[in-house]
Formats: C-alpha cells, sequence, structure tokens
C-alpha cells in the first residue's frame, strides 16, 4: 500500500491535534499515569475501532488488559466539570465564531441492568422505541467550519432523584437533583453565556420548544432562536378580541404564503437546505 505524501501531512496533522488536545486537560489528573491513559483513550476514541470498550481501547494502546481504562474512568479523580469547562475553552479558540448554532438534543445509551444512574425503562431516540436506558442531554456547537459538543447532562428522572438509598448506592452527589430536560438545557446554556462562546442563535425540537419556561427564558436574554413546537402548542396572539391563546397550527395558516421567509440551513447540516 502507498500512502502519499498529503496522507502522511493530514495523519500528523492529527496526531498534533490530540496532542495539543490532551495537553488542555493533562493538567487536571494529579499523576503522569492517568495523563497517559488519557491521551491513549482520546486517541482510542478517535480511531477505527469497532467497538470502544475497555478491551479494544487498551489493545488499541497496546495493553493486554483493560484495567489502565477502566481505572481512567472509574478510579483517577479528576473533575469532569473542569475538563469539559477546558475543552470549551479549546473550542472557542479554534471554532469559535459569531455565526455558530447551539443544538440541543438528547440521547439514549441501552442498558440492561439497574445499576447505572438514571436508568429506567423510557423511550430512547437510538433505539427507536422505550426501553430500558440512560438519557444524555448534550448541547453542540456548529460554526461554518466544524461541528463539536460543548456541554452535557445526564437525566435524572425523578424516580431516582427522590429516592436517597437508590442514589446512596450509586454515588449521585446530594447536590444533583430533578431537572426537566429543557431544565437542563437552560442550565447549559447558562454556562455558555458565562463563559464567553460566540453563537448566532439557538435550537431544538418540541421537547424543549414545547416548554413555555424556556422560551421566556430565552426571550428574556435576547437568545435568537428557532424551536420545533407541537401543531397543537397554545400561543399569545393579538386579536380582535385581545390578547389570546390561540393553537400554533392555526396561526400559521393565517400567514400569507408571501410572508414566509427560507432561512438557509446548508452551513451547518448535510440534510434540508432550509427550514
Amino acid at each position: 500500500m502507498v500512502v502519499g505524501r498529503d496522507e502522511v501531512a493530514e495523519v500528523a496533522r492529527w496526531a498534533d491535534g490530540i496532542e495539543r488536545v490532551h495537553q488542555c486537560i493533562a493538567g487536571r489528573f494529579r499523576r503522569p499515569e492517568p495523563r497517559r491513559w488519557a491521551l491513549e483513550y482520546l486517541k482510542g476514541l478517535l480511531s477505527p475501532v469497532e467497538r470502544k470498550n475497555g478491551w479494544q481501547l487498551a489493545e488499541q494502546a497496546g495493553d493486554s488488559t483493560p484495567y489502565g481504562v477502566q481505572r481512567l474512568l472509574s478510579g483517577y479523580v479528576c473533575d469532569a466539570d473542569l475538563v469539559r469547562d477546558d475543552l470549551r475553552q479549546y473550542v472557542i479558540e479554534h471554532l469559535g465564531h459569531g455565526d455558530a448554532v447551539l443544538v440541543v438534543d438528547e440521547t439514549g445509551f441501552i442498558k440492561k441492568g439497574e445499576k447505572s444512574v438514571g436508568v429506567q425503562r423510557q423511550y430512547s431516540g437510538t433505539a427507536g422505541r422505550t426501553g430500558n436506558s440512560q438519557i444524555g442531554v448534550f448541547l453542540a456547537y456548529a460554526p461554518a467550519k466544524g461541528r463539536t459538543l460543548l456541554d452535557r447532562e445526564l437525566y435524572l428522572p425523578r424516580v431516582w432523584a427522590d429516592d436517597r438509598e437508590r442514589r446512596r448506592e450509586a454515588g449521585v452527589p446530594e447536590s444533583i437533583r430533578f431537572r426537566t430536560k429543557p431544565q437542563q438545557a437552560r442550565l447549559m446554556l447558562e454556562r455558555v453565556l458565562e463563559s464567553g462562546v460566540p453563537f448566532a442563535w439557538f435550537t431544538g425540537d418540541e421537547v424543549y420548544g414545547s416548554d413555555r419556561n424556556l422560551r421566556l427564558w430565552l426571550e428574556r436574554e435576547e437568545i435568537p432562536h428557532v424551536m420545533a413546537i407541537k401543531s397543537n402548542e397554545k400561543l399569545w396572539a393579538l386579536t380582535d378580541r385581545g390578547p389570546l391563546q390561540v393553537r400554533a397550527d392555526r396561526l400559521a395558516s393565517q400567514v400569507e404564503e408571501s410572508e414566509w421567509v427560507r432561512c438557509s440551513q446548508r452551513r451547518w447540516s448535510q440534510g434540508s437546505p432550509g427550514l
């Protein structure tokens, strides 16, 4: 197999990029061993390994057992929120742009047991059905020149949040309380605003668009947003009889076709050219 000069240069750029990302977070680990495994873990996640489990990531790193990977994820002391902050700053420096879009969405992690934090029978978009899973809410960053994740929150169902014994057994901190998914989205947006991430607008599906409190908060913060809502969502409208709540589909039907404006999302999506 002949490898061209351009391919070699691209591999070198990737290797240098991984090293620079690792330098951003290495200081969060107190000892050389976890720092080394953090780098190997990053390399493994970006490698072509089919299954990113402890055994295969360890083999990718040249280790015969998964113990190093397992210690990194469950044993070594590291503040994941501080690592998140480091990576967010890295994103601002390398991808930050005022035309970026913030996108919130959740994804499911299929589980078989009952011990994983937040696991219960719930709908998972990953599986396309209701099943035993965890749900993570993620905030993505989509500027014109790339896409990445900025933040995450693990959804803790109320049945978990209210069960002190279950929380204690799973190691859920007392400071973690029940939040709806839209409340988690707002929490992540507050962190984005505080850290000065540049962006143009925010978007999410009807899980978030149907939450009136989130919509009102976005308006108060003067954050431009486009979110899906249900057709039967009640919105305030000024009518001949004064302010009234009117179904969203009824309001939409009253807008003349010539008054609709197509906003291109071509630079952010490989799907539809407009919304």
